[in-house]
């Protein structure tokens, strides 16, 4: 009983977080605690690089390639992309190498936000019971505005600011169509990929982006 309760108030406070942040940006999130975390436990050093901008200084550009990247659907669903989900599923079954998983962009930043990368049937419970909250409270500017500028970019990185002065030297209002799908690429496994060498996913990314009409 007392653990349903605990369970009932965090998730109330996490509800309340994201009414928060439909107006107050998010100074950390699980994900970099986690991190945080991890490099102190392992002994290694940790610089974290975080600047949180408007959707209006992250170039279309870049928005338009991480939502072919990992939702394509992105406006027309309700937080879940059931489809997505489905094919994800079927691939598994068969097999087969996945270049995105069934996640939408509001299933991630629910994660980032309140959850971080361990995966566990209680935590993808409380997913699932948040992301309506995120579609309804902050809408689909503000959710891909916070998953931007939140969402791991490499080893310390978070956001798009950060991910394009990091790798490109430049701000994320700059970035190029090209630049833009490499960053996109990496977002899979951000620790692991670098921008250069996601030539052949960020050719499919483009492709997709094209299709879209952007």
């Amino acid at each position: 009983m007392w653990l349903a309760a605990a369970l009932a108030r965090l998730w109330l406070l996490a509800a309340l977080m994201l009414v928060a942040f439909r107006w107050v940006d998010p100074p950390t999130t699980a994900v970099h605690i986690e991190r945080r975390v991890q490099a102190w436990a392992q002994h290694k050093p940790y610089q974290a690089r975080y600047t949180f901008v408007p959707l209006t200084r992250i170039a279309p550009n870049l928005q338009h390639a991480v939502i072919a990247a990992e939702d394509a659907r992105f406006y027309q669903h309700h937080g879940f992309d059931w489809h997505a989900m489905q094919l994800a599923a079927e691939n598994d079954m068969e097999g087969g190498r996945r270049l995105r998983g069934g996640s939408t962009i509001t299933q991630q930043l629910v994660k980032n936000l309140f959850f971080g990368t361990e995966r566990s049937l209680l935590r993808k419970g409380a997913e699932f019971t948040l992301v309506p909250v995120a579609e309804l409270v902050l809408g689909k500017r503000r959710i891909l505005e916070l998953y931007l500028n939140v969402v791991e970019w490499g080893p310390g990185v978070y956001g798009a600011e950060a991910a394009c002065r990091y790798y490109f030297r430049e701000p994320a209002r700059s970035v190029g169509r090209e630049q833009a799908a490499e960053l996109a690429a990496i977002l899979p496994a951000p620790r692991r990929r670098r921008p250069e060498r996601m030539t052949r996913y960020s050719g499919i990314i483009q492709e997709r982006m094209r299709q879209m009409g952007w």
